[in-house]
């Protein structure tokens, strides 16, 4: 179907499951049924999704002859790393690479899964993305998905190096949209990490969908970090949702860059007791640049903590939107909830909109939240010129500064460097076009 909920042809497909017939049953229904989300809902208020619907785009076409040094600049220096190349959607198999996992370890196309070894993902896929917010989004990537990336291990299974997927768009993706589904299965105490980039070859309008599903159970660790570099015409919709299970531990990264218009939502739900989530961002947006992060963080069993900091920076008449909630339920007693939000706007027409939010139905916690919206405060800044440093270099040292803690999360350290890299870049361009203004922060 287009973007708008026009059907369309669907590419053809082996036989799959019935239960994942029905699925797509249900999402084409659900989308039909609700079509995209408008401003006149709460979660959207501060994002009008309506600029895809007149997009009208169709499918996105078959990829051309990508190669290795296509890939190059978005590996990390890391090439002999575990990876998966998805090209508008499909799996490019010359360019994956899986030698190196663990015995037990089933890492590859969903599609290929869900027709060799299905009951693996039966109790995740479709079960877990169900937060009414993204409902309609996650319907039509249901109806709509051709193929994504599953990775299922078995209990103590450890993967030590980070498995990245690369989801690039080239210039028959233009005009199209792709919609990846994605399943990460850890059994008891094990340990995967997950990098996701999404990234484009050539600039102009298309749309990406994803949907990403994480169970974890008992003593299982997730890292998961998504990057979106996609063109700064497309738009980008994203929705993670994770269960985890007692002692589970789900560290999550996101950095947003791409896209004219961006929405991330992320969720997960702390159901066993002793169970730990972290949840990080970076935002960074220029021009009519609009990016906008949910997150919900669901407290539903005892003595579990969460940690959530969200950070951007904005530029020109960049819009960024950040509305979190931790949910806290009657029988989560002992919680320890932490929530922040910062902003930085290095021009007088940047706006910002956040929301961060706690529901609390226990009276054994202990929760926090907060947000903060201004520009450099003046005072750093005359300082570093009193000692010689350019105005324009100042601004950059303190703006980095201002981000680099949240990137430092990210346990990969080639990781770090390469994002490090992306925002030092940004920011010298900001500093080119002349941006920024000085003054104190405001909460």
């Amino acid at each position: 179907m287009t973007a708008t909920g026009t059907p369309v042809a669907p590419a053809p497909r082996a036989v799959e499951p019935g239960w994942v017939a029905q699925l797509r049953r249900e999402g084409a229904a659900r989308f039909e049924g609700l079509r995209l989300p408008t401003t006149r809902e709460e979660d959207w208020r501060f994002t009008d999704l309506s600029p895809i619907a007149r997009a009208e785009l169709g499918p996105a076409r078959a990829p051309g002859g990508l190669t290795e040094a296509d890939l190059a600049p978005f590996l990390f220096g890391h090439a002999e790393w575990p990876r998966l190349v998805f090209a508008n959607g499909r799996l490019q198999p010359a360019l994956s690479r899986l030698a190196g996992l663990p015995a037990g370890a089933r890492v590859g196309s969903l599609a290929e899964l869900l027709l060799d070894a299905p009951e693996l993902v039966e109790d995740t896929l479709g079960k877990l993305a169900v937060q009414p917010a993204a409902a309609a989004l996650v319907g039509q990537n249901a109806s709509a998905f051709i193929d994504g990336y599953a990775v299922v291990l078995p209990a103590g299974t450890v993967v030590d190096t980070p498995i990245h997927v690369l989801f690039v768009a080239d210039g028959r993706a233009l005009r199209g949209a792709v919609f990846p589904r994605n399943v990460v299965v850890l059994g008891a105490n094990a340990v995967a990490s997950v990098v996701e980039s999404y990234v484009a070859l050539a600039e102009g309008v298309a749309l990406t969908n994803t949907v990403t599903e994480a169970n974890l159970a008992a003593g299982a660790r997730f890292d998961h970090c998504k990057i979106q570099r996609e063109s700064v015409q497309s738009f980008h919709l994203a929705t993670l949702e994770v269960r985890q299970e007692r002692d589970s531990y789900l560290n999550s990264f996101s950095f947003a860059q791409g896209a004219a218009l961006s929405r991330t939502n992320i969720y997960t739900t702390l159901a066993g007791p002793g169970a730990h989530a972290t949840l990080y961002g970076l935002y960074l947006g220029e021009g009519r640049q609009h990016v906008d992060h949910q997150t919900r963080i669901e407290h539903a069993a005892p003595n579990c903590t969460s940690w959530e900091v969200y950070k951007g920076i904005l530029d020109g008449h960049a819009h960024g939107v950040f509305n979190g909630k931790v949910y806290v339920h009657p029988v989560a007693q002992k919680t320890d909830g932490k929530q922040t939000n910062k902003n930085l706007l290095l021009s007088e027409t940047a706006k910002v909109d956040t929301k961060p939010q706690l529901e609390i139905f226990a009276d054994d916690v202990k929760c926090t939240h907060g947000a903060t919206v201004g520009s450099l405060d003046a005072v750093p800044l005359f300082y570093c010129q009193s000692r010689g440093i350019p105005a324009a270099e100042a601004q950059t040292l303190l703006t980095y500064a201002f981000a680099a803690d949240v990137l430092e999360e990210i346990r990969s350290r080639p990781v770090v460097d390469h994002l490090e890299d992306l925002m030092r870049e940004w920011l010298m361009k900001a500093g080119q076009r002349g941006s920024g203004s000085a003054g104190k922060a405001t909460s």
